[in-house]
């Protein structure tokens, strides 16, 4: 049963009340930050909640048992509070948020309503809206494992073993131009194999985007330098000269795995379980269905 402190709790049963709701999100990465719904700033529970962030909240319906139950706040960008590159980072996703029920008149008479998680952002003109979900709906999240050709491992992970540091699987080079959102070049690159970086990453060093990580969905030779497409748009626009390392990529196939990385082995995948063009085959006197290995 959840405890009201005594004080609290008087005001809440009184005729009027100046209650209002306040936010503690901790982002992904650890940064925290307060916002409210009131129109002043606000301090408890050792965090400022800012008033100038302009959030508000939606309506929510709770339930017993575990429903995976959510909720929306909505707000505008604030320099000084949550600025779009950084939802657009990623820096926001899956962020913890503390919902507050306090009393703006005295601060220090506050409940903890509930502990959420930041799901779906949406942006435009200069607003914001995100989900908020209970940590129930982690519950209906694919546990284990299933059954299919391509590996299920992260590559680098502890059941995939590679060691991406290694300098065969990086390179370093600087920005050398910037053709649109999610098209950059690169230059200054030591010679790689073909293919080497898709599916891989590339990570800013320097500049205004440092620390910023992205991922690489193709590449190509331009002369001397490398076109580098990005699977989703740079947030912001890197700085020509800027320092830039590319690590490589795996496209989780059992070929890619043995002769990009000699790492069969610890393959995590099904290569010889049968596809669904096999299972709807009939037998037409030339295919061999002996029960040998579909894929060596």
């Amino acid at each position: 049963m959840r405890e009201i402190e005594a004080g609290f709790a008087a005001h809440l049963k009184g005729d009027a009340t100046t209650t209002c709701h306040a936010w503690r999100v901790t982002r992904r990465d650890g940064v925290v930050l307060g916002f409210t719904e009131h129109d002043g700033d606000l301090a408890f529970a050792g965090t400022d909640f800012l008033a100038a962030s302009g959030f508000s909240a939606s309506g929510t319906e709770e339930g017993a048992g575990l429903p995976a139950a959510t909720s929306e706040v909505m707000g505008g960008f604030s320099s000084e509070a949550i600025r779009e590159t950084d939802l657009q980072r990623g820096l926001y996703d899956g962020a913890r948020v503390e919902v507050f029920l306090v009393n703006w008149a005295a601060p220090e008479q506050h409940l903890l309503l509930k502990v959420q998680e930041i799901g779906e952002v949406t942006r435009s003109e200069g607003e914001f809206r995100a989900e908020l979900r209970s940590f129930a709906h982690r519950l209906n999240q694919p546990q284990g494992r299933l059954y299919g050709r391509r590996c299920d491992a992260a590559l680098g992970d502890a059941r995939c073993g590679v060691d991406r540091g290694q300098g065969a699987f990086r390179r370093q080079g600087i920005v050398a131009g910037v053709i649109d959102a999610t098209r950059i070049v690169v230059s200054g690159l030591e010679p790689f194999a073909d293919g080497l970086f898709r599916y891989g990453s590339l990570e800013f060093l320097g500049g205004p985007t440092a620390g910023d990580r992205l991922d690489i969905e193709a590449h190509s030779s331009a002369g001397a330098d490398v076109e580098v497409t990005l699977w989703l748009p740079l947030a912001r626009a890197p700085d020509v000269g800027d320092a830039v390392r590319m690590t490589a990529g795996c496209d989780k196939a059992f070929a890619t795995c043995r002769t990009k990385f000699s790492n069969q082995q610890n393959f995590r995948g099904f290569p010889h379980m049968p596809g669904a063009d096999f299972a709807y085959t009939y037998a037409d006197g030339e295919s061999i269905h002996d029960g040998g290995a579909l894929f060596r």
